[in-house]
């Protein structure tokens, strides 16, 4: 059964009672109060706000002697919560509790509202027993706020030469925030926490470097691999920890980067690929609470299949487990695409897949919307093209075509959400100065269709290559296809996976469409990371590979409507103390792209003044772009590929 609590609203934006109540130091707290409502019954319930099935979905309260539940709303009154009928709170005098329980944090108001109406005999506890220390908090007289809870998880691992690496910055005093601090949290495997420590945030705009090594060194720590609670104190303008992740190995069969695992938990996560014949894909899954995942609660099915198979087996609280899909479909095969099960157990999973050569990569699933339904306006607004149609293009969802000489690129359409049963979708090559150089149109997808396109081959006429450059590369937008079919919401995925021809290594990232640059709104696009639509400027954090690694980075100048002819771009390379130490200025055409690499970009003398934790700030106010990142091996015998976000 998938937990009944809320996590995401696309509407009000992200719950803080499940972070509050779920917090790795509120845990302990729960068990203390529980004790205590065990032993001094019978419990009176008090709960106004609606919070009581929330906390049961996390703590087991069948041991607490309940006398009866009481609500404030009128309207809420005869309804069953945990068992009982609710009665208004002004039966509480003859409940003959010995102890009151109000369900809420910052409780004082609530218990004075109702203190004539407590039994003279009775104690009264609230979920303020269950708080964190009060210094972690940014707004300690509103403990709901989501600023009190800018948290997340990262999947960690170090051992057998597997290491792992989050990288972020402090964006937070951009927003107001001051005296930003860290609390990290990292349990193994089993779910048992290993190590916590605190640490000051460097200065704004200043690098968050964890590396496993370290982490595993500075705690004498035996190998492990769970996953990694971040808890940033003090936050402002944004309740995400964004963050990079880099998996890395002893040798070069283990390079790949991934990125914030997305704070809510979700009910389905869609777009995990099943593995090719002598491929391993697993997903790891990360129980995101203090309650354990029953046997049974978890499960995959095939895209568009109602068959859904389940992990026979509990996982504890807090516990990482590697579920290989071949577990429960070993008839499966690429380019087929699972669908994950996961009743807000878990943050968006990451998956490993392990290929025949022993060479390692990681990507994540995305979250795969439950709520919405298909516009019959878009079709009416868009055009199809940037100069026809209110919105012209649409919605885009824009990947790099990286230099072929050196890569495959291949681009699978991945239906992600649950009102998605089918997908007019087409894809379109740019060259790196805008202009359309090849289309396929895919037709009208259903959801079970898995149809993978390689994009590299779609564009190996010669004459096409010598419209792309000598070094062959540029981009590809996959966009909605109305002559194809009209059904569409808005919700457009794909998972993009790009082989090196040379080493056979491989990358792969997957993300969905925005509309871009045009001065319209449609709901919430062009989307904006801090305030209200349009978003028409851009901030991508582009962290560096440790030396030995050089860095690559692919952005991509998309626009659903015309836009300025060329952008503005300026690429900041910052020290970790989020000093300036260069800057560079690139134009990239309306409707192209540019592939550059860090060594290539900034001088040798630029680099060194850098220093290890050093990154780039992707700077433009003209325009929003959308940007890729990866690293380079020594010898360039491996390489990484994801998406990068933006602050």
């Amino acid at each position: 059964m998938p937990l009944r609590i809320e996590t995401f609203s696309n509407v009000t934006g992200g719950s803080s009672f499940f972070k509050a109540v779920g917090h790795p130091l509120a845990a302990p707290k729960a068990a203390i109060l529980i004790s205590r409502l065990a032993s001094y019954g019978p419990v009176a319930v008090y709960d106004p706000l609606g919070l009581l099935s929330g906390l049961a979905e996390f703590y087991d309260l069948s041991a607490v002697p309940v006398c009866g539940i009481y609500v404030q709303d009128v309207e809420q009154v005869g309804k069953e919560v945990f068992g009982h009928a609710a009665r208004p709170v002004t039966d509480l005098p003859s409940s003959g509790a010995r102890t009151v329980f109000i369900v809420a944090f910052d409780s004082q108001r609530l218990e004075g509202h109702i203190a004539h109406l407590i039994p003279k005999q009775a104690g009264v506890v609230s979920l303020d027993a269950m708080r964190v220390p009060e210094d972690m908090l940014n707004d300690p007289g509103h403990y709901l706020s989501k600023f009190n809870w800018a948290t997340n998880f990262a999947w960690f691992r170090d051992g057998d030469g597997h290491h792992t690496r989050v990288v972020s910055a402090n964006y937070w005093p951009r927003y107001g925030a001051k005296g930003t601090r860290l609390w990290a949290c990292l349990f193994d495997g089993e779910g048992r926490p290993i190590a916590d420590w605190t640490e000051p945030m460097p200065p704004t705009d200043g690098t968050v470097a964890i590396d496993s090594r370290q982490v595993r060194e500075r705690f004498n720590l035996s190998p492990f691999c769970g996953s990694l609670f971040l808890h940033v104190i003090g936050a402002a303008g944004h309740d995400v920890v964004k963050y990079a992740l880099d998996t890395y190995g002893d040798d070069d069969t283990v390079l790949s980067c991934t990125h914030d695992a997305n704070a809510w938990p979700a009910d389905l996560y869609a777009g995990l690929p099943a593995p090719r014949e002598g491929e391993r894909v697993s997903l790891w899954i990360q129980n995101s609470h203090p309650t354990p995942i029953p046997a049974g609660a978890v499960g995959l099915n095939l895209m568009g299949s109602p068959e859904i198979r389940v992990l026979d087996r509990a996982i504890p609280a807090f516990a990482t487990v590697e579920l290989d899909t071949a577990s429960l479909f070993p008839e499966a095969r690429w380019p087929q695409q699972f669908e994950v099960q996961a009743g807000k157990h878990f943050v968006r999973p990451r998956y490993e897949i392990v290929a025949a050569d022993g060479r390692r990569r990681m990507a994540h699933a995305n979250v795969e919307r439950t709520d919405l339904k298909p516009d019959p306006k878009l079709p009416l607004l868009t055009g199809g093209a940037v100069d026809k149609g209110v919105v012209g293009k649409g919605h885009i969802l824009p990947a790099p075509l990286l230099p072929m000489g050196r890569w495959r690129t291949i681009l699978l359409p991945t239906p992600m959400s649950t009102a998605q049963t089918e997908l007019p979708v087409k894809a379109v090559v740019y060259d790196r100065n805008g202009a359309a150089v090849a289309e396929h149109r895919f037709g009208n997808l259903k959801r079970s269709d898995s149809r993978a396109l390689d994009v590299t081959g779609l564009v190996a006429d010669r004459t096409v290559i010598d419209k792309l450059g000598v070094d062959g590369w540029g981009h590809v937008e996959l966009v909605y296809d109305f002559e194809a079919g009209t059904i569409a919401d808005g919700w457009l995925h794909a998972l993009i996976r790009y082989e090196d021809v040379r080493t056979g290594h491989v990358a792969e990232t997957s993300f969905g469409s925005h509309m871009f640059n045009m001065a319209m709104v449609y709901r919430d696009e062009p989307q904006s990371y801090h305030g209200r639509p349009p978003g028409l400027s851009t901030r991508l954090f582009l962290r560096l590979g440790t030396d030995p690694w050089d860095t690559l980075c692919h952005l991509v100048y998309p626009a659903s409507t015309q836009w300025h002819a060329l952008s503005d771009t300026k690429l900041i390379l910052r020290r970790r103390d989020g000093v300036e130490v260069a800057r560079k200025r690139l134009e990239i055409p309306c409707g192209g792209s540019r592939f550059w690499r860090y060594h290539e970009m900034f001088s040798e003398a630029e680099r060194i003044a850098a220093d290890d934790h050093a990154y780039v700030l992707i700077r433009d106010t003209t325009c929003r772009l959308f940007g890729y990142h990866g690293c380079l091996a020594a010898g360039e015998s491996a390489f990484s590929l994801d998406h990068m976000f933006g602050f």
